[in-house]
Formats: structure tokens, C-alpha cells, sequence
């Protein structure tokens, strides 16, 4: 068994960023590789690993739009869920509806190579999500964010993008992609994960510090537009990394417990509906 986080999570943390695969739900025949057999009963073991209470399930790339896996792994970890979907342009009210009653509290845009979602079409998605109080979930490169960052503030909607900016070539904190990224968060209807720092690191673990440099710099201007994932299965990596060590990530990017907090549970409540968790008050950051 793995060692456990040495940060133990506050009463109500929530991890953002989540998928399930389930050999029960076969992937889009157009998707290259086949996904790891991941199922909501095997996250349940690593939430309770993590001393983690709540998560938000985000639609799999290998789904592409097909919702199955997506809303069947939902019922397995209700009621403390929520769900980030992929919708098309031309989704119907009902559905929309539906979805919402469901948990669902975004759409996602994956807009690197290999998505199925282009600029245009998120534009219309997002006029399509904004009554129901969904947000747009982005991934682009980090690197294109002065490109792109005017278009996405223009969104009807919460913008949240992945992965401290998914910079593909990870720059310094002063990076004028950087402070696109925190001119866009200035705004207060975007967010960002500090999440999977290891899929663009070049520095590689234990602390991926040229990934760590941007989400501390993120963590200190703007606590409050930060949230926290774990990316798990991790999927295509020949080797994953350890979620613990994924969650302790937020003691060296974070300097103290009341921002922790805010990241892990006040954050993830004001952005997914989340009810408010009781404070945890006195309960130290690190195992004793």
C-alpha cells in the first residue's frame, strides 16, 4: 500500500479533476489507445487515501460525447459529485435540464490536438450552458493564452482551465503567457486547476518546479480563482505518479492552511454547488 499524503484535507476537499473509465463503456472507436479499466469503485479507494470527501467526475476524451461512463460512475459516488460533460452545440433544453438535475456543471472544451471541439462551437456551447450556470472547462496550450485569452473572457460563462495553463513548454512565472493567464482570473469569472503538472514538466518530480513555479505565482495572486485535481487514473503515462505525493504538491505550492482550505473545499463549493462544509478548524496541515 502507498504511503499516505502527508496534508491531511480539510472537512469537505474536493478533488476537481477526475475521470472513471470502465470496461463496461467501450471508447470511441476513433480513439487511438484503449483506456485503463478505472472504475468509480477503484477512485473510492483512492478518495478515501486521500481523506478527500467530494469530486468533480470530467468527461474522458475517449468518450468523446457519449455521457454513459460519465453519469453511471456520477450515481456510484453520490451524493458528494458533480460532473463536467461534454455537450454539442446543438443540444436540446430538455437534455440540458436533465444533465443539470444530474450534477453536470460544465461542458469540456478540449482544444488541443485530438479534440472534438473547435473555438467556434465552444462559443456556442457556452451561450447554450450559461443559464443553467455551467462553465466552459478549457485546455489549450498555456503557451497561446495572450491569443486566446480576450476570446475566452468574452464567454457568457465561468471559463476554468486545466492543468496550471497546460503550458505544453513550461515558461517563468513573469511570462507574458503567464500574466494573460492571470489577466483572465482578474476578471473573477475564471478559474484554474493546479493539476497534472507532471504531464507538461520538463524538470519531472518530486516537485516539477518549473510547473510549480506558475501555480505558486497563481496560488499567491489569486487564492481565490485556484482549485485542486488529481488527474487520476493518469491516464497514458507508462508509470503514474502518486496521488499523495499529487496532494502534498499543495504544501509546497501554498503557504499556509487557510488558503489550502480555500483551494480544496470553499473554491470547489462556490464553483460546483457544493453545500458549505463545516470548518475543520485546528486540524494541522501535515501528519503528525
Amino acid at each position: 500500500m502507498s504511503a499516505p499524503p502527508r496534508l491531511r484535507a480539510p472537512h469537505g476537499a474536493c478533488d476537481c479533476h477526475m475521470h472513471v473509465y470502465d470496461a463496461r463503456f467501450p471508447a470511441s472507436p476513433a480513439w487511438p489507445v484503449a483506456p485503463p479499466h478505472a472504475p468509480a469503485s477503484a477512485y473510492r479507494d483512492v478518495q478515501a487515501s486521500l481523506g478527500l470527501t467530494r469530486a468533480v467526475v470530467v468527461q474522458p476524451n475517449a468518450y468523446v460525447d457519449d455521457l454513459h461512463c460519465l453519469e453511471d460512475a456520477m450515481a456510484a459516488l453520490a451524493p458528494d459529485v458533480r460532473g463536467v460533460a461534454l455537450v454539442r452545440p446543438d443540444v436540446r433544453e430538455a437534455e440540458m435540464m436533465r444533465l443539470t438535475q444530474a450534477g453536470m456543471r460544465g461542458s469540456r472544451c478540449y482544444l488541443q490536438a485530438g479534440g472534438t471541439v473547435t473555438f467556434e462551437e465552444m462559443e456556442v456551447v457556452a451561450a447554450r450552458i450559461a443559464p443553467h450556470g455551467w462553465h466552459v472547462d478549457v485546455q489549450v496550450d498555456g503557451g497561446d493564452l495572450p491569443l486566446h485569452a480576450a476570446r475566452l473572457a468574452a464567454l457568457p460563462c465561468d471559463v476554468v482551465i486545466d492543468h496550471v495553463g497546460k503550458f505544453m513548454t513550461p515558461v517563468p512565472p513573469d511570462h507574458a503567457a503567464v500574466r494573460a493567464l492571470q489577466r483572465l482570473l482578474d476578471g473573477g469569472r475564471a478559474w484554474v486547476k493546479l493539476s497534472a503538472a507532471y504531464e507538461t514538466s520538463k524538470s519531472g518530480p518530486p516537485r516539477y518546479d518549473d510547473v510549480g513555479a506558475i501555480a505558486r505565482t497563481l496560488a499567491a495572486s489569486h487564492p481565490e480563482r485556484c482549485l485542486w485535481g488529481s488527474n487520476w487514473p493518469h491516464g497514458g503515462r507508462s508509470s503514474a505518479p502518486s496521488n499523495a505525493a499529487l496532494l502534498d504538491l499543495l504544501l509546497d505550492w501554498v503557504d499556509d492552511d487557510a488558503t489550502r482550505r480555500r483551494i480544496l473545499v470553499d473554491n470547489p463549493a462556490a464553483l460546483y454547488g457544493f453545500p458549505p462544509a463545516r470548518a475543520d478548524a485546528g486540524t494541522p496541515s501535515t501528519a503528525q
